[in-house]
């Protein structure tokens, strides 16, 4: 199938004033799942360019707060958004949680693909990995958590290791979900204690 980068999903985002079409994803997830907010603190990791953060703040409103995190830079300034230019992978990021009330943590971070799909699914399991790893130890009980993963072997492994932690744990496909990848999204509900 032909990879369509300015598909109607890329359009309907310029339209909308948003950063990417990637937002669509996330707006799905929420419909769905009603996990944001108003008023709810939430970590949105792999935050560039930053469409999945102008998502979050205009749902958690001024009352809440959305610290994005990324290698990259994010443009986007509001009063209640921090930026932390970072590696998720690095222990300083825990600083930045500790200690705060977190109601929900997303990532839609992707690894740098290398076109070898072992390789590229191993990386992006890591990267679930972490996420759930953070969730874990600063989201609040009751708390959400919801991470992109390049289908792969580990899929089922990472789906047990969430159960532990939320009551509730489902796989979704966005239907902004480009044809032809192999991207999915794991969901946590309801954080134990």
């Amino acid at each position: 199938m032909k990879y369509e980068p300015h598909d109607s999903y890329f359009h309907r985002a310029k339209a909308e004033g948003y950063l990417a079409r990637s937002v669509y994803k996330l707006e799905a997830i929420d419909a769905k799942y009603h996990l944001v907010a108003p008023g709810m603190h939430v970590v949105d990791l792999g935050a560039a360019p930053g469409s999945w953060s102008q998502y979050l703040l205009a749902k958690v409103g001024p009352q809440g707060r959305v610290l994005a995190v990324d290698i990259q830079e994010v443009r986007l300034r509001a009063d209640n958004l921090e930026f932390q230019q970072m590696d998720v992978l690095a222990a300083e990021i825990e600083n930045f949680l500790a200690g705060k009330i977190w109601h929900g943590l997303v990532s839609d971070m992707a690894p740098a693909t290398t076109g070898n799909r072992c390789t590229d699914q191993a990386r992006s399991a890591a990267l679930v990995e972490r996420s759930l790893y953070l969730a874990q130890r600063f989201l609040q009980r009751g708390g959400f958590w919801v991470a992109k993963l390049l289908e792969g072997p580990e899929r089922a492994p990472l789906t047990r290791a969430a159960q532990q932690i939320f009551e509730r744990v489902h796989i979704f496909r966005p239907p902004a979900t480009r044809k032809g990848s192999t991207e999915c999204f794991l969901i946590g509900l309801r954080k134990r204690l």
